[in-house]
Formats: structure tokens, sequence, C-alpha cells
């Protein structure tokens, strides 16, 4: 390392944020489990901004179809531990940075890794370990950011008083081990999903619906497009950033979508519409089903 400063390395963020702020940040730290699409974009800025601490959770290896939206997938680490690739190159952003690293066990550490890092964000496609972390996360006093599972970027703030996604959307995984959720419990808990972002936002303007239908039914793999998915992973590393430096936010355990299509943020609908609206999403998605 050589003429490395940490002030030298953030001073350009002052005037966006204080002197105070940043040593917040310095001081401050974040868990992020999963570290490839949104993940791997909300931890690059996590670690642009100067925070001090992260600690990172992931089990895959990079592979060819992660080219088109994750920042540390490149033909150099294509076969890599997302984990060992992501390491050495936020070392490379900062060197001081104290990382802790984790793979597929990470569910076993999270009564030492929560209570040292109370803000978490929740970028893992895994369903039953993601119901895992909001549990304890309840238990030891940490928010969770997370997104749903959407066309369109969006952003969540589950503090530890709020109710968990389980809870809120219905998810027959409620009462149950996280060990012993089913592949039908999954697919259950994604339609429920799905039927709040389709109320709750203008996602199906912006999906082929055929393709819609096959993910779905589970014919093919989960769309994704690098500018919703940085622009999602930058969301959630504001308002971690926000919870760091004790600044108010406007996010919720609901979220909001952001439509950059047509430069609008979309907040929960009134209940008399979501009804309304919730009713024909419901027949849409059956359709889409049916389709698939």
């Amino acid at each position: 390392m050589t003429g490395f400063s940490y002030d030298a390395f953030t001073q350009r963020n002052i005037g966006f944020i204080s002197a105070a702020e940043q040593r917040a940040l310095r001081d401050g730290a974040v868990f992020v489990c999963g570290v490839g699409g949104m993940g791997g974009a909300c931890v690059t800025a996590l670690a642009r901004a100067g925070v001090g601490r992260i600690a990172i959770a992931d089990f895959d290896r990079f592979e060819i179809s992660n080219l088109n939206r994750q920042l540390f997938a490149n033909l150099d680490t294509v076969g890599q531990e997302k984990t060992t690739a992501v390491a050495a190159a936020l070392r490379k952003i900062n060197p001081e940075l104290q990382l802790s690293v984790y793979g597929r066990e990470w569910t076993d550490h999270l009564q030492a890794i929560l209570p040292s890092h109370r803000v978490v964000v929740n970028a893992m496609d895994d369903l039953a370990s993601g119901v895992e972390l909001y549990r304890r996360a309840r238990d030891l006093g940490a928010t969770v950011i997370d997104a749903y599972l959407s066309p369109l970027p969006s952003v969540t703030v589950v503090r530890p008083s709020d109710p968990r996604p389980e809870e809120r959307l219905g998810y027959p995984t409620r009462g149950k081990r996280w060990q012993d959720i089913t592949a039908e419990d999954r697919s259950a808990s994604m339609a429920r999903e799905i039927e709040y972002v389709v109320t709750h936002s203008s996602s199906l303007r912006y999906v082929d619906p055929v393709v819609a239908a096959e993910v779905i039914a589970g014919k093919r793999s989960r769309m994704s497009f690098a500018p919703m998915v940085v622009t999602t992973g930058c969301l959630m590393a504001f308002e971690a950033l926000n919870l760091l430096m004790r600044r108010a936010s406007a996010a919720d355990h609901r979220g909001f979508f952001f439509d950059p299509w047509r430069a609008r943020v979309e907040t929960p609908r009134s209940a008399p519409m979501a009804w309304v609206i919730g009713t024909i999403a419901r027949r849409k998605l059956r359709e889409l089903t049916n389709a698939g």
C-alpha cells in the first residue's frame, strides 16, 4: 500500500455530507448478504463512501450470465467464488476496511454478526435464508434493507419493530422453521410478492408478458437488467448510509418503487385503490400463469 490516506480518499464526500457524518461512516458497520447484482452495486457504493466495517456473505461463483449486471463479474472473475473476488476488490478500494467474509454457513453466524452490524442489506435470492435473516434481525435489533422482485428499482427499510415480509405479505412460511420451507412455500411466497408489486407499482408496463409468464411458471430464470439492478443497489446503499449517519428517510417497511422510464417515484396505494388494482392484478397474474 503506497500513499493511502482515508482523509484523502473521502475528501470529496465533504459537502454532500459533513465531516461528522463521514466519521460516523468510518465508525459504521453494514452486513451485505449477497454480493452479486444488487448487493455488489450496494457494497461498492458503501466501500467508496468510506464505511469502515463491512461483512459480506455469499456462496455462489461468478458465471457468464452474471456479466450483464453484476459489477464484480468480468472475464477474470468468472469461476471465482463471489466473496473471494469481491473481498479482493474492496480491499483495493480501501485497504483499511475491516472486512468479514462468510460463505454458505452465514446463517449459523447471525447471532454474532447482527449485534455488531445493525444495518443489514438483504441481496440474497434464497427466500428461506431471507426469512431467517429477518427473524433474527428482529430478535437482535437490526434493520434490514431490501428490494422487491420487480422490474422497477425499489427499496424497503424494515426496522426491528416493523412486520416481517412474511407477515405483511402473507407467506405460508409463518410459524415454520426456515429449514422446513418447501419449494411450494417458495413459489407461493413469490406469487404473493409479485401480486404486491403489480398492485402498488406500474411494473407490468415494463415486462414482456410472455417472458413473465415463463418466469412465473418456473420455465426460465428471473429477468435482470443492469440499469435496474445497479440503481436498486444504489438505493439500498443510500438507505444504509442514512441509517449510519442518522439522517431521516422517506422509505419504510412497505418501501417505494422508482420508475426511471418516466422519472417518477411510486409509493404504496391507498387501501381502496389497492383493492381495485389488486383485483385486476390478480386476474392478470392468473392469465400470465396460465399462459406459462
